[in-house]
């Protein structure tokens, strides 16, 4: 089969031929849309690949002219270009798939298939004719049970006819669709092909004459009267994806050059813009090697090289503002550490990770609007898709569950078929937190919102960044309240109905139907409710309220009981024991699913006031110590670092005694903010699982622990925090402006410390050199 690639990227471009060529497809490249266009119109291809970014000739632009020409061949867009709108421009232009760079080399390989399958006569994902098959996935030819060992031209040959199995080809056919025109060889060579392959079938039982001579037109495959299809079960061959990775390896040693050559350009211009000498030639170039960069480094193991390129295009689109410059200026050096490192591997797994970063919907029909926000969202760790009117809005609920949803009230015809769409979201299982977002400020309008739940209301004078910390406050909120319960129970049907019933309302679930391995279970979990049976096998519920009881870190976890005995002696016991609840079964639904939300809503509110710092809103000393040493011994059992950062704000003392208690309060607060902040946009990296702790110990003296991380990330984000403090301007009760620095030490598990007083003495002795040499800084234990 015969595929143009139209692709300017030399390094992509020879990635992609690599991935092709060793799936048997004769590949062709065209560096711009023209090119491209001059060899279709010049050569028949099966399939062909755009990229959106082209010179001369763009890639929407000749998708639509080979569409308007009559051109029916599958076409495949393959861009860095993500987002929804895109992806609609280009289906919309006549495209039949399209790939988001950096790509999967196997699911790029098996969309080529499907398109080739819709184009051609058969649907099987295996072709055969009779005894012979041939496996697109595999690269496997066999007849009967014999396989066939042929090289790439007899297999692309085979496979040629198998997929045309009624069609007479004659030799310069054969030779259009084999052969790429730069090593079209003589019509001799089909036969010499022809020969090669009739003597391997013969060798296999095949009859002699299955590949028919039509004499004085060409080959096809010889008619049968009865085709017999057995099952079969394609799988991709290890060998194959062994030389697909050896193949890109050594594209990337003979490219990495020339990477390196682009991010020059791109920190060319960062230096330009810091001195404000940035011109509009030199930026346009940044950007579109930011775009080439997004694209290609992903596919050679720099996945995260390639999340970075993809926010510097970003930036570059807009206008930049102080804090832009600053945060492209890092993001530049991050981009260039990255491709010094070894990748991790040349070419993605067969894996695919789900992204989890939370999701947000924009219902807007405002498309530049709602591509700033995609785009601002982005940058902030969160993803972002674009619905333009209620319906696509209700699908993309209905499909992708999204953790919040900001909506234009005049999305639709009537403000009322907005709220509508409201009252919806806030009357599902659990409730989805909804952000109006609007032109209109009537009073009446804002209470009828905030009466459908809204959870805030907002004008649209405001910027995109004022926007996402909006959503970034409300999505804070609603991880801060999901629930942990942990359910041990012999009986897997309860198990499973608990679950069911559990679930939907936002409650993260662990199910656990082997006593003896509950106190593993909840070490790892760290549930906010514990639900127990009484009476299990080897050990009863009795005995873990017990053991969980007499436990000095567990001793205050709430215990619900369910039993089917609801005598006086059997209540009278597990209330005895430190119960805190009990449940008769047969469970009622509604009944289980009411008593578990009030005890999580009471315990969430006895927490807050027991365990939250008044002032800032962070946790206090004594809530975050038993965090870290929960924490402590699970990085312990699942040999996981643990970063512990002890931050104090410089000159904090003059601050109060020159502008007031009054003042450092508003000070006080603003850091805990920032840092919770913080905390939320890395746990969204991390599938908000709420691993940071966030804490003030006393006066201005703030304690972080970031579990899974070590101190170098640890330090980094503190960095980030210090940088955006950096641009905060404080103003006294006299009017007076005034900013403000913190100095941090940075620690971490178990090469500072393995508890929490040790942590702590290697991050305060970091401190102290960090507020010797200067302050303003975050220092690490080691770099002292």
């Amino acid at each position: 089969m015969r595929i143009l690639i139209v692709e300017d990227d030399e390094l992509a471009a020879k990635a992609l031929v690599t991935v092709l060529s060793n799936q048997n497809y004769a590949v062709e490249v065209a560096t711009d849309g023209q090119a491209g266009w001059a060899l279709v119109e010049a050569f028949a291809y099966d399939l062909v690949m755009l990229d959106v970014v082209l010179p001369k000739l763009d890639g929407i632009s000749l998708c639509q002219r080979l569409r308007q020409s009559g051109y029916q061949m599958p076409i495949l867009l393959l861009t860095g270009r993500d987002s929804s709108h895109d992806k609609v421009v280009g289906l919309d232009a006549g495209a039949d798939d399209y790939v988001v760079k950096p790509f999967e080399p196997e699911e790029l390989v098996a969309r080529v298939r499907a398109l080739l399958r819709r184009g051609s006569s058969t649907s099987l994902p295996v072709l055969e004719w009779g005894e012979l098959r041939l496996d697109p996935t595999s690269c496997e030819v066999s007849y009967g049970t014999r396989p066939i060992q042929v090289t790439p031209k007899e297999y692309s040959l085979l496979e040629l006819l198998l997929r045309n199995n009624r069609r007479v080809f004659s030799c310069g056919m054969i030779l259009e669709h084999l052969w790429s025109y730069e090593e079209t060889p003589g019509e001799e060579a089909v036969r010499t092909h022809i020969k090669g392959l009739r003597q391997k079938l013969k060798a296999a039982g095949a009859p002699t004459d299955l590949i028919e001579t039509v004499y004085g037109i060409g080959y096809r495959l010889k008619p049968l009267e009865v085709i017999e299809l057995p099952p079969t079960s394609p799988e991709t061959t290890e060998k194959t994806r062994q030389q697909t990775l050896s193949a890109l390896a050594g594209i990337w040693e003979r490219f990495k050059g020339k990477i390196s050559e682009q991010v020059s350009v791109i920190e060319q211009a960062t230096t330009a813009l810091s001195n404000e000498t940035l011109d509009r030639e030199l930026r346009d170039r940044a950007e579109s090697e930011a775009h080439t960069l997004a694209g290609g480094l992903g596919t050679f193991g720099f996945t995260k090289g390639s999340q970075l390129a993809r926010k510097i295009e970003r930036l570059f689109q807009n206008e930049f503002s102080q804090k832009e410059v600053k945060q492209l200026r890092k993001l530049v050096g991050a981009l260039r550490q990255e491709i010094e490192l070894p990748p991790e591997k040349y070419v993605s797994t067969t894996e695919t990770h789900k992204d989890e970063r939370p999701l947000l919907l924009v219902v807007d029909g405002d498309r530049a609007l709602t591509l700033e926000l995609v785009n601002a969202a982005d940058i902030q760790g969160i993803r972002a898709e674009i619905a333009t009117n209620l319906s696509e809005a209700r699908k993309a609920i209905a499909q992708k569950h999204p953790n919040v949803v900001l909506l234009d009230l005049s999305v639709s015809r009537t403000t009322e078929d907005s709220l509508t769409l409201l009252a919806e979201l806030s009357k599902q299982t659990p409730p989805v937190p909804v952000l109006v977002f609007t032109t209109e400020d009537s009073l009446t309008t804002r209470i009828e919102a905030a009466r459908l739940g809204g959870r805030a209301f907002l004008q649209k004078t405001v910027s995109p960044a004022q926007v996402l910390e909006a959503v970034s406050e409300v999505l804070q909120q609603v991880s801060s309240t999901q629930a942990r319960v942990m359910v041990v129970d012999d009986d897997p049907q309860i198990l499973a109905t608990l679950r069911r019933l559990l679930e939907p309302w936002g409650i993260k679930v662990t199910t656990l139907d082997d006593p003896q391995r509950f106190w593993e279970t909840l070490e790892a979990t760290q549930p906010d409710l514990l639900i127990l049976d009484i009476k299990m096998p080897q050990v009863s519920g009795v005995e873990l309220c017990r053991v969980v009881r007499n436990d000095c870190q567990w001793g205050g976890l709430p215990i619900l009981f369910l039993t089917a005995y609801t005598d006086a002696d059997t209540v009278n016991q597990v209330f005895s024991i430190g119960a805190d609840d009990f449940v008769s079964k047969p469970i009622v639904g509604p009944e289980l699913v009411t008593r578990i939300i009030n005890r999580l809503e009471r315990i969430k509110l006895l927490r807050s006031l027991a365990e939250t710092d008044p002032l800032t809103r962070v946790s206090n000393r004594r809530k975050s110590t038993q965090d870290l040493d929960k924490f402590l011994s699970k990085a312990q059992h699942q040999a996981q670092p643990l970063c512990l950062a002890i931050l104090d704000l410089d000159r904090f003392k003059e601050i109060n005694e020159r502008y007031g208690h009054a003042t450092g309060d508003a000070v006080l607060r603003r850091v805990g903010e920032l840092l919770l902040r913080s905390a939320l946009r890395s746990s969204a990296s991390r599938s908000l699982r709420g691993e940071d702790v966030v804490s003030r110990w006393g006066g201005d003296e703030f304690v972080i622990g970031m579990y899974g991380m070590t101190k170098f990330d640890g330090q980094q984000r503190l960095m980030d925090v210090l940088e955006t403090l950096h641009l905060e301007e404080f103003t006294a009760t006299d009017h007076t402006k005034f900013r403000v620095t913190f100095s941090a030490g940075v620690a971490q598990y178990p090469e500072d410390g393995t508890e929490v007083q040790s942590l702590y003495r290697s991050a305060d002795a970091a401190l102290y050199q960090a507020k010797t040499v200067g302050r303003d800084r975050v220092l690490r234990c080691e770099s002292i």
